[in-house]
């Protein structure tokens, strides 16, 4: 949905005729601004402003389990340990996550979802609709081409033909933004070699090209330094959280926020390289239903 409604969307969303949307907007009832002589209204405050008017006895919601889901980050699984938040973690994929942040059954998922405008903020409420869901920015990372030690004459996907490559999981952003990289090169699975094993993880990726056992990987800049790795850099991503409004202000996920801020966090990730921090913490979405 838009962030401003037009009179014949809010009386479809409200179930009743243009006429009494007018009649609202009239007596100042229903959240509205006038822009160039046309009537809208604003998404967001017309959800808030329905759940104000929300009787009846609250129901209560199960909790959250304290699971972290979605694509895995090394700066962030490394705070997740040295943070002592007691977040448990499952990475098999930003997909996956927002999959399971809809099934509630994550408190929170990393997502790197490449989009038309942006990052992220599309697929989530294509899953979550406005549910009370916050994404909030950790980091830009750069992503691009890992190349297993020796290998020299890679510098873009072109030169991916007929080499041995290390891919993702269907639900990893990061394949999905392989598969639209490598079409644009004119290449498809057929041209490559890749290996009959996923990496899970964008370790697990780093680990497989380090071992020798593939020529490249799309994966992350910051593993190059720690597995002794060559990097083609072709882009730089930015890595959300997209977190439950319920469970951030829990002691799990302010702990791993405090953390993230710290000057122990900001060299660890100086020393990793291929992250900037400037925006850590900045929010990008926050769902307006309760």
């Amino acid at each position: 949905m838009p962030d401003y409604l037009t009179t014949r969307e809010l009386a479809d969303l409200l179930r009743i005729g243009e006429r009494k949307v007018y009649d609202l907007a009239a007596t100042g009832e229903v959240p509205h601004v006038r822009a160039v002589g046309k009537l809208l209204f604003p998404r967001a405050d017309v959800i808030a402003w329905l759940n104000a008017s929300r009787e009846g006895p609250v129901v209560a919601q199960p909790p959250l389990p304290p699971i972290l889901a979605g694509s895995h980050d090394p700066l962030l699984d490394w705070a997740l340990r040295e943070s002592g938040s007691g977040l448990a973690s499952f990475y098999d994929g930003s997909f996956d996550g927002l999959d399971r942040l809809a099934a509630r059954s994550a408190q929170a998922a990393g997502l790197h979802i490449r989009e038309d405008n942006g990052w992220n903020r599309d697929a989530l409420c294509a899953a979550l609709g406005e549910a009370p869901v916050v994404l909030v920015e950790i980091a830009r990372r750069q992503r691009g081409l890992l190349l297993a030690p020796g290998v020299e004459d890679i510098t873009g996907f072109a030169d991916l033909r007929g080499r041995r490559v290390v891919m993702r999981q269907d639900s990893a952003a990061g394949q999905r933004q392989f598969i639209d990289r490598l079409a644009a090169a004119g290449l498809d699975a057929t041209d490559i070699r890749p290996l009959p094993a996923r990496a899970r993880t964008e370790e697990e990726l780093a680990i497989t090209l380090h071992d020798g056992k593939a020529d490249a990987g799309f994966g992350l800049g910051a593993l190059s330094g720690l597995f002794g790795l060559r990097f083609v850099p072709l882009l730089e991503e930015r890595f959300d959280l997209a977190v439950w409004r319920r469970a951030w202000f829990d002691p799990p996920l302010q702990k791993l926020m405090a953390f993230l801020a710290s000057p122990a966090c900001a060299a660890r990730a100086q020393e990793m390289g291929g992250y900037d921090l400037t925006g850590l913490g900045s929010i990008h979405h926050n769902g307006a239903s309760g």
